[in-house]
């Protein structure tokens, strides 16, 4: 698999017409595989919850804990590497201090689709894992809680997606690029 190639600020618009929220939402979740970064032996960590939330919507999900080599009873991956099939995108559920680094293993497998999870607060969002993804040519959702998308969506999970689309916090429409490269 070809690693993403590097674009400046001009390249990505050019690539990348701008998307709204949902259009991004609906282009990751159309992908039959994803991989979620920072799953946990214990199950009622938000990666975990995810994880199960995918698995038990009919996607191939692969957990992703290099601490662990099994979670909610399926097998768990170290690495991106080491997973049998490449994602069509990686939900990122760790300390945005990692995200940068996730972020440059996607790029190099060549997994073009990244959702870095917050409901409240910082969550796993890195501003410059976002500003490196956009460079990269990546299209990122920096923000929200796919468990706010996946059907069928929960009553908590409607109502804080709905608070905070009232808030104005969910990510802001995708496609704006960033003024650095």
């Amino acid at each position: 698999m070809e690693p993403a190639k590097s674009l400046n600020s001009a390249e990505w618009a050019e690539e990348h017409p701008a998307m709204t929220l949902q259009e991004a939402v609906d282009d990751f979740l159309e992908q039959s595989r994803i991989a979620v970064m920072g799953v946990s032996r214990s199950p009622g960590e938000a990666a975990n919850l995810i994880y199960r939330k995918l698995r038990d919507a009919g996607y191939t999900v692969y957990a992703i804990n290099p601490k662990a080599t099994e979670v909610e009873g399926d097998r768990c991956y170290a690495h991106l590497a080491d997973l049998p099939a490449l994602p069509g995108g990686v939900v990122i559920a760790t300390p945005p201090e990692t995200a940068l680094e996730i972020v440059e293993a996607c790029a190099e497998a060549g997994i073009k689709r990244v959702w870095m999870h917050r409901s409240f607060g910082q969550g796993s969002v890195s501003d410059a894992a976002v500003q490196r993804a956009y460079v990269l040519g990546l299209t990122v959702i920096a923000g929200a809680c796919p468990m706010m998308f996946v059907a069928p969506v929960d009553g908590g999970h409607r109502c804080i997606r709905w608070m905070l689309k009232v808030a104005g916090k969910l990510p802001e429409p995708m496609g704006e690029v960033p003024t650095t490269a």
